[in-house]
């Protein structure tokens, strides 16, 4: 059973890297151990964000595919 997201975060359409900035700045404001919902467009923000999340040093929960798009659950790790 995955976690409920303490915010959502809607980046279809959101082109790189403005969409990792934007995930990277949301979980900024959050506490850790609270997780982000990221909806991400398929091709390269999917591919791209939760290896760039992980580099950050956060855990990713989940990648599922909505068909058409992506959410990406994410922790926030450490302060």
């Amino acid at each position: 059973m995955l976690p409920a997201p303490s915010v959502s975060l809607d980046l279809r359409g959101t082109p790189c890297p403005m969409n990792f900035v934007r995930t990277k700045l949301a979980l900024e404001d959050l506490e850790a151990g609270q997780v982000l919902e990221v909806l991400l467009d398929s091709g390269d923000p999917v591919r791209n964000i939760p290896r760039s999340v992980k580099d950050e040093g956060h855990r990713v929960l989940a990648v599922e595919n909505l068909g058409g798009a992506f959410r990406l659950l994410i922790e926030k790790v450490g302060e």
